[in-house]
């Protein structure tokens, strides 16, 4: 069976271009701490994924359409481009991608979509008849787990991959119930509200009385119907 390391690029440049202990140049004075954490982690996470293929995703700029959906969606998110580009990942985005080059690791960027959206369609596409398995720390790609789908959230030593078993020990749902669990709960990441007096707690009572958003929804609109 093939086994397929999907990298969320963009999130893995961002962890390790702000968790890097200092600032480090090259023989041009260029700052290049963020590649060589890329880098260095990417190849750690291949050494332990052990992957037959591999794809790494990041985000391009483009008009996102969720956000002329909701106007607040990532409106807590830092504008960039108020600071010096030194200050960015962007600045080293071109090094990364030169260095995904070198080693021969196939990688773009968005040009419609979200980087999460090409790694979600690539996990149900191919993660029917293959082992798949999806570098991030995002835990939206936590409803993506299947028998054959994991989640690899890299932490260094402390690295862990997140399937099933793991959704039940810490929330007590189905993965196919963590989007509805994601709804009631809210993700403070991309400035979602949770649902008016909803915690991790209702939410998982809900979803394991009711199954579904859906069912819980109709549950209340049928209590707010009766005399």
């Amino acid at each position: 069976m093939n086994k397929i390391l999907l990298v969320d690029g963009s999130n893995l440049m961002f962890q390790m271009f702000f968790g890097m202990p200092s600032r480090i140049v090259n023989e041009q004075g260029k700052a290049i701490q963020g590649t060589l954490g890329f880098v260095g982690a990417l190849l750690k996470i291949i050494r332990k994924v052990k992957p037959t293929h591999i794809a790494v995703l990041f985000d391009g700029e483009y008009e996102n359409d969720r956000s002329a959906l909701d106007t607040n969606y990532k409106a807590n998110r830092t504008n960039y481009s108020e600071m010096s580009e030194e200050e960015t990942p962007f600045s080293q985005i071109y090094d990364v991608y030169a260095a995904l080059d070198y080693l021969g690791i196939k990688h773009t960027e968005t040009i419609d979509c979200e980087a999460d959206d090409l790694i979600a369609a690539y996990a149900l596409a191919y993660g029917k008849e293959n082992e798949v398995i999806v570098s991030s720390l995002d835990s939206d790609f936590f409803q993506l787990i299947t028998d054959r789908v994991s989640v690899l959230r890299y932490r260094g030593d402390k690295t862990v991959i997140i399937d099933s078993d793991y959704l039940s020990e810490k929330f007590n749902i189905l993965p196919s119930q963590y989007a509805d669990f994601k709804s009631l709960t809210g993700d403070a990441s991309d400035n979602i509200k949770d649902a008016d007096k909803v915690g991790p707690k209702t939410a998982t009572l809900l979803l394991n009385q009711f199954g579904t958003l859906e069912n819980i929804v109709s549950m209340q609109t049928i209590l707010k119907k009766r005399p």
